[in-house]
């Protein structure tokens, strides 16, 4: 079945370009992009408008975290990391700086193309459908769909994809304990992983920027072994 979006894979590595890129035309995905430097991916990505991006942190002339930035600057497509870099602080700083997922190297190429369809998925899932303006409410927060904006207060909050996810469905679930698992599933849309504290960093980015004070939340809160939930008064 033939899937009409673009991935646009940025990476040095000649022969993973092709593995990826074949295995992605097998998997449906026809319109493969690549490019060996982050120079190059850069103004491929403008050119080509991308649905996705696969993006390897080790790049001949710079690094992928730069790359990242410079996409985020302008748009919100998925981003997924490739690296040979497996210490949890890069993985964090990928997050950080807006990646949606952190793939090592070496990986199977069925996961990645798995991977990449989820993230699809996902993207298309955070659309709201054409002409209509969902607002999710609670408390002082609402969650414009159409804009992909979230108030607090009247206040606009910058939220980055994922951090975005996981508010709609809160928002959809409140005063409801969601497991990480669930949340994984529901915003990510891939089996949970339980060594992956993917959830737990986007948590903790989303308090930083809806509580007051995120060491102590007041609205999104931690419920011991169970997981997390967004607490709304007289809901």
């Amino acid at each position: 079945m033939s899937i009409n979006k673009k991935v646009l894979i940025i990476d040095d590595e000649e022969a993973l370009l092709k593995l990826v890129a074949t295995v992605l035309r097998k998997e449906g995905i026809e319109h493969v992009i690549t490019a060996t430097t982050a120079e190059d991916g850069f103004a491929q990505f403008q050119h080509k408008q991308p649905d996705l991006v696969l993006l390897d942190i080790m790049l001949p002339d710079g690094e992928g975290y730069d790359v990242c930035r410079q996409i985020r600057a302008v748009s919100k497509v998925p981003i997924l990391f490739l690296s040979a870099k497996t210490e949890e602080i890069d993985k964090i700083l990928g997050f950080a700086i807006g990646g949606d997922d952190y793939i090592t190297k070496p990986f199977s190429p069925k996961e990645l193309a798995y991977r990449v369809k989820a993230q699809l998925r996902r993207a298309d899932y955070m659309q709201p459908e054409a002409g209509k303006d969902t607002v999710l409410t609670a408390g002082p927060f609402a969650l414009n769909e159409q804009k992909a904006e979230l108030l607090k207060n009247g206040v606009t909050i910058e939220l980055k994809p994922k951090e975005l996810g996981l508010m709609k469905y809160f928002l959809q679930h409140v005063n409801k304990v969601i497991s990480k698992e669930r949340l994984y599933d529901a915003v990510w849309g891939e089996d949970f992983i339980g060594i992956d504290n993917t959830v737990m960093v986007h948590i903790r980015r989303l308090r930083e920027k809806i509580e007051e004070q995120p060491s102590q939340p007041h609205y999104l809160i931690t419920v011991k072994g169970l997981g997390y939930k967004l607490a709304i008064e007289d809901e």
